[in-house]
Parts: C-alpha cells; structure tokens; sequence
C-alpha cells in the first residue's frame, strides 16, 4: 500500500484526530491542578483565531475533516482560555523549579 491508496478523508481525519488530542492533556492538567499560570493569553488567543479560520475554510470547501477536527480543537482551545480565567488570574503562580534540576548532590 502506499500514500495513493490512503483516501484522502481518512488521511486529513488521522491528522485532526492526532493534532486534536494533543490538548486534552493540557485540559486534564489545568483542571486537576486548578492552575493556568503557565498558559500564554496571546498563544491560545492567536491559536483561537486561527481555528476559527480554518474552521471556516473547511465549512467554505465542504471539508469535513477540517470542520470536525477543527470544532473540536477549537473547544478545546476556548475550554483552555476559560480554564486560564478561571484558575489563571487569582492565585500566585506556582514557585518556578529551581536551575540545573532538582537532583540531589553526590556524596
């Protein structure tokens, strides 16, 4: 088999499915922690207008691997920008880790 036989759907919803998922970490992470700190405004803002713009390329060119891929990334990336309201704006950000690791000296 090679790249000719993969249809192209399947191959643009192998790609959404990878690049969409990527975010559910980060999602798991705020929440648990309760803490945005580390989550850039202008990045996921930028990465919001973005999706949008692809969105609407994909629902321009009846691609419905970029309209469901990006809906879903697009959830999740406002899902992330409210969490960074929410958890982000309160509390102190949490002590940076100090420099060269947390290793212990040798003996």
């Amino acid at each position: 088999m090679n790249a000719a036989d993969v249809p192209q759907d399947a191959l643009g919803f192998a790609a959404g499915i990878l690049t969409t998922i990527a975010f559910v970490p980060q999602v798991h992470r705020i929440v648990k922690t309760r803490s945005a700190h580390d989550i850039s405004w202008l990045m996921f803002g930028l990465f919001s207008i973005g999706i949008c713009l692809w969105l609407w390329y994909g629902i321009r060119a009846g691609a419905l691997p970029l309209i469901v891929a990006n809906s879903v990334t697009l959830t999740l990336a406002v899902t992330i920008l409210f969490l960074k309201w929410r958890y982000g704006r309160d509390l102190e950000p949490p002590p940076a880790a100090p420099k060269g690791g947390t290793r212990r000296p040798k003996e």
